[in-house]
């Protein structure tokens, strides 16, 4: 048993490191999407990272900055290219606030001509005209907050793909499991991380191409932009790509061009929408099976607590959260051996 003077040291370093955990974590909250970031593409990159290390016997420094350079390439550069095309369509829109105006008057004038509602009020455009300097500030604090965690999650990816097999093994044995258990829960979030990080930017990738091709089809203007839009709102749950393809079929509708508005609604309702079932289906055979409430909800979270970049960091959490409940249910209430705790249908992961 241990003593009064032990029980008071153990406790008090416990409250120190809380105290001192949540500090840091308050002061961090800014920079968690970079921090998150850098986590995320760490697990993407940790095997090219041993081969570089490990099987060609490279300098960790000189692998890291490698490494560091082919996710600038590949993860941040698209993800920057995206953002540019919208913020380049809003900036134009905040400084010449005149061309909004007008396009929606143009747009009122269609559906009086053809409904006789007149949505052309001056209390509409009262309204529209004190909100265009509000998303131009929150814009240009979005961006400078975007900014800041893309610097930060390179300097942290850097550092902790040179120090990756230590910080893995420091982490193993921080788990509240055996080193077998601890090795195979490593190995499922690793999955999990792998699933979500790829999975949902492909699949808004896949859509946004699939969908661009229909406003070729069927000649909608300015194709590509609303491609980049259907992509980026195939985060949005329930609805997603809808809010693109569904207003943008109803305008052409409105100027006139009926059939390829028809032709583009049939299209975003029989392809754009069930490209996510079959992209899905093909990724659960290969990655980590996340049910799709995990993704839904895990958006809403998300977008709440990181903003743009929650749309991956908020399912990842979400299903992170439900693999450990899971995994304490199969452990500790239904008390299976260590050897099944992670064999198939082990356990019911929502």
């Amino acid at each position: 048993m241990l003593s009064v003077r032990e029980q008071y040291r153990r406790y008090s370093l416990f409250v120190l490191i809380a105290s001192l955990g949540v500090t840091v974590f308050l002061c961090l909250t800014p920079f968690l999407s970079g921090l998150l970031g850098a986590a995320t593409i760490y697990v993407l990159l940790r095997g090219q990272m041993r081969v570089l290390a490990g099987r060609y016997r490279w300098r960790r420094s000189a692998a890291a900055a490698l490494l560091t350079v082919e996710a600038v390439c590949c993860f941040l550069v698209p993800i920057a290219l995206l953002v540019w095309m919208v913020v380049n369509k809003v900036q134009g829109v905040a400084l010449d606030p005149q061309a909004l105006v007008d396009s929606v008057r143009h747009v009122a004038e269609l559906v009086r001509d053809r409904t006789g509602y007149d949505l052309w009020q001056e209390s509409n455009l009262q309204s529209l005209l004190a909100g265009i300097p509000k998303l131009a500030q929150r814009l240009v604090g979005g961006l400078a907050s975007f900014a800041v965690n893309l610097i930060v999650l390179l300097f942290v990816l850097y550092f902790m793909l040179v120090g990756g097999l230590r910080m893995e093994a420091y982490c193993r044995e921080l788990l509240p499991f055996s080193r077998s258990v601890g090795r195979d829960a490593l190995h499922e979030i690793r999955m999990i991380v792998r699933s979500n990080a790829i999975g949902i930017p492909l699949l808004a990738a896949v859509q946004g191409v699939v969908a661009y091709l229909g406003y070729l089809l069927f000649g909608a203007p300015s194709p590509l932009f609303w491609g980049v839009l259907t992509c980026l709102a195939t985060i949005i749950p329930i609805v997603g790509t809808a809010l693109v393809w569904l207003p943008l079929a109803l305008y052409m509708g409105l100027e006139g061009s009926w059939g390829p508005a028809v032709g583009l609604a049939l299209y975003g309702t029989l392809v754009v929408t069930h490209v996510d079932n079959v992209v899905r289906f093909v990724m659960q055979k290969r990655m980590a099976d996340t049910h799709p409430l995990v993704t839904v909800f895990g958006v809403f979270v998300g977008l709440s607590l990181f903003g743009f970049m929650g749309v991956i960091f908020g399912p990842l959490l979400l299903a992170m959260f439900v693999f450990c409940v899971d995994l304490f249910k199969r452990k500790y209430l239904d008390r299976k051996p260590d050897s099944e705790l992670f064999l198939p249908g082990g356990g019911d992961r929502a």
